[in-house]
């Protein structure tokens, strides 16, 4: 398995997952360019790319794809509500829209999305199995449901949301709606929802966690490392053992091998 997060934040997203026969990627939040330029860093022709799934229509990530797919061909699955809700800048070409269902199987995978609390359409994350291991993608999600915990236990892998610390949101510059709307439970998760929620989880040994989507405006990286690393550690989560945690990055790509 190979993970590359090419981008992860309120300025764009997008991440690279070859896992078994399949290589995919979720979200084309940033440029074109820049998408295909950080897939060839780390060895990857995006004309192989064998599908991009859509997590929700929002522009920081899906504006990439009406160019990158016009270039490339590959196909794109969004939920229907998902397509019915993207503005005109973000309009893909009919011939790439693909509709998504409860799952699908690419090169040996089984995709699952799973439903998500966030103030979009039809938003979702994705599980990804192929043999024994599991990858989660799971961002952009104001609280996590029994669901969600259910959708997300026993990953190999876990790209997962830690947006802002609430203390810096409600006392920075952010107008007070937008404040509201980031702390609502269709909004983002906190760097102690995060911790709280990998610490109750049913979690596979040796776990490894990228810590996403952080707020470069409500949040630092080494705050969200510090404060899910507290949490974990206060209910008796041996980090470096049951859990490995890593930082993603909104303009470095970050990447990981299984």
């Amino acid at each position: 398995m190979q993970l590359h997060i090419l981008a992860s934040g309120s300025t764009g997203n997008a991440i690279f997952l070859q896992l078994g026969g399949a290589k995919l990627l979720v979200d084309a939040g940033i440029s074109a360019r820049r998408v295909e330029k950080g897939l060839r860093a780390v060895g990857i022709d995006p004309a192989e790319l064998d599908a991009i799934l859509v997590t929700h229509e929002h522009s920081d990530h899906v504006s990439g794809l009406p160019v990158f797919t016009r270039k490339f061909g590959v196909p794109v699955f969004a939920r229907r509500r998902t397509w019915d809700a993207f503005q005109p800048a973000h309009h893909v070409e009919a011939e790439y829209r693909r509709e998504l269902g409860n799952g699908l199987e690419i090169g040996g995978v089984r995709v699952e999305p799973f439903a998500i609390s966030h103030d979009a359409a039809e938003p979702v994350g994705y599980s990804f199995r192929c043999g024994d291991i599991k990858c989660v993608v799971a961002t952009d999600m104001g609280c996590v449901s029994e669901r969600v915990e259910r959708d997300i236990a026993g990953a190999d892998v876990l790209v997962f949301e830690s947006n802002h610390d609430v203390a810096m949101l409600r006392n920075g510059p952010y107008p007070e709606y937008l404040k509201k709307r980031i702390l609502s439970n269709r909004g983002h998760l906190s760097n102690l929802d995060t911790g709280r929620c990998l610490a109750r989880m049913d979690k596979k040994s040796g776990m490894h966690v990228f810590l996403a989507h952080l707020s470069q405006h409500n949040n630092c990286p080494e705050l969200a490392l510090s404060t899910v690393s507290q949490v974990l550690e206060r209910q008796g989560v041996r980090l470096e053992q049951d859990v490995y945690l890593h930082l993603a990055h909104p303009c470095d790509t970050v990447s990981f091998a299984l």
